[in-house]
């Protein structure tokens, strides 16, 4: 049940003609409480879509007694026309459930430029829809309601002593940190305050999504949201908490990269041996972008020299002639020479690893990404994002 798993939530998803497919497109999540704690991180891109700007101001306070999302329809780059709209979805909400419009946040996700009259009024009849229709079974149909171009519903369940953390996802495309493009909402049970929530939100995302780096491609609507409802009672200590939180978050992301667009290969890079954290990042990243490396990934080739030139653009400390590349288990490259033959490595599975061990500290860091395909742009040539 994803964000209903957890006790003190009930969701809806209804369909209110933004796609159409004639699918549901609004959801729905709401708090019942005793707690009605949020927490959120956004898209770090400088162009913000309209939802994201209400609730960075609706999220200040450390409240959050509802949650509405659509599909079909971005509404960025509409004007003051679509802020207004989104605060009217605010409000719309807010007079149903008898709460503030200003603990109500919004997403939406969609074309870019899509949010007239016609857009508005179907977001406020979907709002109002999915209000009539909320219940404590509704978190699969929320999750249906906020899928794009995804071809399944992403959805993850932790439980621990007491407690529990519902989630679920949407994303396929333009996926790249800070956010990687999504929406998603997770839930809890569990006792936590402002501050706590916000630390073990930002944590967990630091190491999950925003290491899913499908294509580089940042998107303006982004949005991460956590919802803390007290309703189990229980109050867990910290780390156990951030680390069910980080296990649910890493799920989504794998998830959400097993989905990506026209995608052949689920590329995990893994880089050991770095002098910092954020050297390991880095490496990982220009890897993960690098076109050349992607498109001999999909050729089912393990061209390592890609590798090694990728990693040579960044200012990470290490020496490029003393660097181990491995290909699903195999190390091609040794102290920036070949080792084993192509031969022996076997690209044909889905799940593909490279290691790469900088060997120049202790600091590791696993980056997500996918292959680059004809289907990638067949996709997104065809489809307007």
């Amino acid at each position: 049940m994803s964000v209903t798993a957890p006790q003190g939530f009930e969701a809806a998803g209804v369909a209110a003609g933004l796609k159409s497919t004639g699918k549901p497109d609004v959801a729905v999540v709401v708090n019942r409480g005793p707690l009605k704690v949020g927490a959120a991180v956004f898209t770090s891109n400088r162009a913000k879509a309209n939802p994201i700007m209400w609730s960075q101001q609706a999220i200040a306070d450390g409240v959050v007694e509802a949650i509405v999302l659509n599909s079909g329809g971005a509404n960025c780059f509409t004007g003051s026309f679509g802020f207004q709209t989104t605060h009217q979805t605010a409000e719309k909400a807010g007079e149903l459930l008898d709460v503030s419009s200003g603990d109500v946040l919004v997403c939406s996700t969609g074309l870019i430029g899509t949010g007239d009259e016609v857009f508005r009024a179907k977001v406020l009849e979907g709002t109002t829809a999915a209000i009539g229709s909320l219940s404590a079974e509704g978190g699969e149909d929320a999750s249906l309601a906020i899928m794009t171009t995804d071809s399944r519903p992403k959805r993850a369940v932790v439980s621990r002593g007491g407690w529990t953390i519902g989630g679920m996802a949407k994303g396929a495309g333009m996926l790249a940190p800070g956010l990687a493009t999504m929406l998603v909402v997770i839930t809890t049970d569990a006792v936590l305050d402002a501050a706590q929530a916000d630390a073990a939100l930002r944590s967990a995302t630091r190491t999950s999504f925003d290491r899913l780096d499908s294509d580089g491609c940042m998107s303006t609507n982004d949005q991460v949201t956590l919802m803390v409802s007290g309703a189990s009672g229980a109050a867990p200590d910290a780390a156990e908490f951030n680390a069910a939180l980080a296990e649910l978050c890493a799920d989504l992301a794998e998830q959400l990269q097993g989905d990506a667009e026209g995608a052949s290969h689920d590329i995990a890079i893994e880089v050991v041996g770095a002098a910092s954290e954020e050297d390991a990042v880095v490496v990982g990243r220009s890897v993960a972008r690098n076109n050349l490396f992607k498109a001999a990934i999909f050729g089912n080739d393990p061209n390592w020299g890609r590798v090694l030139a990728a990693i040579g653009t960044t200012d990470a400390a290490f020496d490029p002639y003393d660097v181990d590349v491995s290909f699903n288990g195999v190390r091609v490259c040794t102290a920036g020479g070949p080792d084993r033959p192509r031969e022996e490595v076997d690209l044909t599975p889905r799940a593909t690893r490279i290691l790469i061990d900088l060997k120049s500290g202790d600091a590791t860091a696993t980056i997500l990404t996918n292959d680059l395909t004809h289907d990638y742009v067949h996709e997104n040539s065809a489809y307007s994002s």
